[in-house]
């Protein structure tokens, strides 16, 4: 079968090509054309565009390049057109995603949504646009099935595939000696600094996570630096601070971590489903922040707080983001032996909640079900 896929972030093409290779293995014939990045055509996908050219954040850099967002729309129209897929498969990334998941039912075809649209938290108007115009929809947090079945809409709770990405990573990269080695960095313990994928939120986070840096000189502090992102980038902003970099490392990275700092997003899941301490980091815009408090229905900003229904890891957001907040919440997590109990009790309960492993294999066997049916 032909499998046209669109995701636009990082994240999104872990999870895509995860989903493709265990795809692979029940259909024999697959036929790949993606919107994502280099994982997804390490799984053997024809790369349209790559999610770096398509990520833009925050409502005022959207608006400055709507018209090249308009563009990409136009021109994956008439790709989907060329190609006649069996079925279009959206991985999250909205905005986009549900104009083309409108376009696709058009023309009569198949389509399924792998990683819903977070509806629960703002634009919960768009469900009825979800109902109309996708055909399945496979969801990987616990609380989205309730969601939707309160909107008389079926979904597929599959687990969430972090589980499966952070399982296979801890089989490659189990030995941290090595990988201080590998890396050049001292045997002192380890706080991870992650301040995002994209190169304006990392100018704001970073120089404020670097803030903290020279207090604490028992332990090394250690940058994960983005794929999209050159080394110089990084290096402009560490001066004569007490960091490292790392490239494309950042789950071996969390994995030999003792703490970290975590820009909000899917990173503070991950953080957490590595058992790290965390302290999670978020400022925007003033203006796409003001925009976004008065839309988001949710009392959290982090996936983990959301899960847990309770504040499990601490949130610095705005004007709470200060060296001052930053230092206090991050020797809590490093010093305070209960704190990091606590905090590391409730991650386990975490995983337990998003279903185990296993989930790219789950949803590529419900797919690949369902298009296996005849349509009615």
């Amino acid at each position: 079968m032909k499998y046209y896929v669109i995701a636009g972030e990082a994240s999104g093409d872990l999870h895509a090509a995860n989903l493709l290779r265990e795809l692979k293995k029940l259909d024999h014939e697959a036929q790949f054309r993606c919107w994502g990045g280099d994982r997804m055509q390490q799984q053997g996908a024809t790369l349209v565009k790559h999610y770096r050219d398509l990520a833009f954040m925050g409502f005022t850099e959207v608006a400055m390049n709507l018209r090249t967002i308009l563009r990409n729309i136009d021109f994956c129209k008439k790709d989907i057109l060329d190609y006649q897929p069996d079925v279009l498969i959206l991985v999250d990334y909205p905005g986009f995603n549900l104009r083309i998941a409108e376009f696709a039912k058009a023309n009569r075809l198949k389509v399924f949504y792998y990683i819903s649209p977070q509806v629960w938290a703002w634009k919960e108007s768009r469900v009825k646009k979800i109902k109309r115009f996708v055909d399945r929809m496979f969801v990987i947090l616990p609380f989205e099935s309730d969601f939707y079945k309160k909107h008389t809409y079926d979904v597929d709770f599959v687990g969430h595939p972090l589980l499966d990405a952070i399982e296979t990573e801890r089989s490659l990269h189990g030995d941290k000696n090595s990988w201080l080695k590998k890396n050049n960095l001292s045997e002192k313990p380890v706080i991870a600094l992650l301040p995002g994928s994209r190169k304006q939120e990392v100018s704001v986070m970073l120089p404020l996570m670097l803030s903290v840096t020279n207090e604490l000189k028992d332990h090394q502090f250690v940058i994960a630096g983005a794929p999209s992102l050159p080394a110089s980038f990084y290096k402009e902003m560490t001066g004569d601070k007490n960091a490292s970099l790392v490239l494309s490392q950042t789950y071996e990275l969390l994995m030999h971590a003792d703490a970290a700092l975590v820009t909000s997003g899917t990173a503070t899941l991950e953080t957490a489903l590595f058992e790290v301490p965390e302290v999670v980091c978020y400022k925007g815009g003033k203006i796409s922040f003001f925009i976004a408090r008065s839309l988001v229905n949710v009392k959290y900003i982090s996936l983990v707080n959301l899960i847990m229904d309770k504040e499990v890891v601490k949130e610095l957001i705005q004007a709470e983001l200060t060296q001052k907040n930053i230092s206090r919440e991050l020797k809590k997590i490093i010093y305070d032996k209960a704190v990091v109990s606590e905090m590391k009790d409730n991650f386990r309960q975490l995983k337990e909640k998003l279903g185990g492993s296993g989930a790219s294999a789950r949803t590529a066997a419900l797919m690949f079900d369902a298009l296996k049916k005849p349509a009615k």
